[in-house]
């Protein structure tokens, strides 16, 4: 009976790791999608949350692929209590057919991996290394007739059949050609005329800048072998190899005929996204925000336009600094220019916050496009703290007459209407003979300028949108609504710069 307690612990944890095992979250992806048939490419298969294990059935790859061995490793974190573990896979793999294969999903456990993509390009003619080549340089371009301003990409291999001590690889040159490394360098191994090679693969952005013919140099590598037949290669610098690509030549054609003025965007793709959410409806004063974010496939965020938004009627406009960035991945250049614009309201109705429209040169399909940001509505309502113009205070509830029935129906014990009124009539002057006296105390003692009550309620919404432009760290909203309150009392004042003399 004593066993009892921990038999059932033990079920419990073995159930629990069922469990784990069962809802364990598994992901497949390869380090690149397209190859040349007779180079590999390596799987990855991780499984988080208990599949760990649990191997994955790697069987269903022997159909298109060679196995090349695998790898596994684990990594377990404890956060706040919180047990987490994964397990990772890497199976090298070296397509036997040239086309599109589509690696099915790998079972682990009972999840799968979702399918993966892989294009395998037949090799070109000519790139096959000359018999007993040890080392050489394969270079490629795309496309060869760019417009000017245009990225290339720029690909170098490095193939190599022995261990390199140290090596150097020059970068790609010409005249009017600016050039970008991009990511970072790929290794891998592919079997070229029945030889096994190690292979560094590296990429460019090249950008030229004027039109014309324009020659990219051949590359140049040096570096140091070990030699296997001499017994102190491993302490000697080893023997020196040394291999040269091909020169690349560009026709880089001009702007199209067809193309307007404007800033000259060849791109392959263009990305104009609005990223602010505009309310429905603001008050007078309150600041409306528009952040615009302009991308481009195939340039540097300086070869993009800075952008403008007018000023709608009823309203100023704040433009912001405007954020600047490029980025790739390991192919393609994005740059990227985000911009904020601040619209504050001077008036109640409806604000148009105001579209934009960029042109640019599609080099996919060789066509001018257009991204477009449609305008869009803001209902602005009065400021907080203003009402309209009334005659004087409701009654709470007023009577209602109907017919002739009597508004009062104790008359005995309901006083005399004119001795109220004298009694009204007489507090009220009592009243304003004090306030008048007050008032002229005030005036002697220190001079004072009246502030209307619509001035007064202005003034406090401003103040509130102030502090409310502080609270959410907007600096752009902050500057706009201090110049706003600043005005509500003095209206002489349009900017900082005033407000600060």
């Amino acid at each position: 009976m004593n066993r009892i307690p921990g038999l059932l612990a033990l079920l419990f944890a073995l159930s629990c790791g069922a469990t784990l095992a069962h809802a364990a979250e598994v992901r497949a992806w390869l380090d690149r999608d397209t190859l040349e048939l007779g180079e590999t490419v390596t799987l990855n298969v991780e499984a988080k949350g208990g599949g760990g294990t649990v191997q994955p059935d790697f069987s269903a790859l022997k159909q298109d692929f060679d196995l090349l061995g695998t790898q596994s490793s684990q990594q377990l974190s404890i956060v706040n209590g919180q047990r987490t573990s994964s397990t990772l896979w890497a199976v090298g793999l070296q397509p036997r057919r040239a086309g599109r294969i589509t690696i099915a999903p790998i079972a682990v456990g009972d999840t799968h991996t979702a399918p993966i993509e892989l294009e395998v390009r037949a090799v070109a003619a000519g790139s096959q290394p000359q018999a007993g080549d040890d080392v050489f340089l394969e270079v490629a371009a795309e496309p060869l007739d760019p417009y000017v301003q245009q990225q290339v990409r720029y690909t170098v291999k490095l193939y190599y059949a022995f261990d390199l001590t140290n090596g150097n690889l020059a970068e790609p040159s010409a005249d009017g050609l600016a050039v970008q490394r991009l990511g970072q360098d790929k290794t891998y191994f592919a079997t070229l005329g029945g030889r096994r090679y190690h292979v560094v693969e590296r990429h460019y952005a090249l950008t030229p800048e004027r039109s014309g013919a324009l020659t990219v140099n051949s590359l140049a590598f040096r570096g140091s072998a070990l030699d296997s037949s001499d017994p102190t290669g491993f302490f000697s610098r080893g023997r020196s190899v040394a291999a040269r690509s091909q020169e690349v030549r560009l026709e880089v054609r001009p702007k199209p005929a067809t193309w307007t003025d404007g800033a000259w965007l060849p791109a392959a793709s263009m990305l104009l996204k609005d990223e602010s959410e505009l309310p429905t409806e603001v008050h007078v004063g309150d600041p409306v925000t528009r952040t615009i974010r302009l991308q481009a496939q195939g340039l540097g965020y300086e070869q993009l336009p800075e952008f403008d938004l007018a000023a709608p009627e009823g309203a100023d406009v704040y433009p912001d600094k405007a954020d600047t960035r490029t980025r790739d991945d390991g192919e393609w250049l994005y740059g990227e220019r985000v911009r904020k614009f601040a619209f504050v309201p001077d008036r109640p109705g409806v604000l148009t916050v105001p579209g934009l429209d960029v042109r640019w040169w599609d080099t996919v399909h060789d066509r001018m496009q257009t991204a477009q940001l449609p305008p869009r509505q803001v209902n602005v309502l009065p400021a907080l703290g203003t009402s309209s113009p009334a005659a004087g205070p409701a009654p709470a509830s007023a009577p209602r007459i109907e017919g002739d029935a009597p508004l009062v129906t104790d008359t005995a014990h309901a006083p005399d209407w004119r001795d109220l009124f004298v009694l009204a009539f007489g507090l009220w002057l009592l009243t304003l003979a004090a306030w008048w006296a007050h008032a002229r105390r005030q005036r002697a003692a220190e001079p004072a300028r009246a502030t209307p009550m619509s001035a007064t309620a202005g003034a406090a919404a401003q103040r509130a949108a102030f502090l409310r432009a502080c609270a959410l760290g907007n600096l752009a909203g902050c500057e706009h609504a201090l110049v706003a309150w600043a005005r509500s009392e003095r209206p002489h004042l349009h900017n900082p710069g005033a407000l600060a003399a």
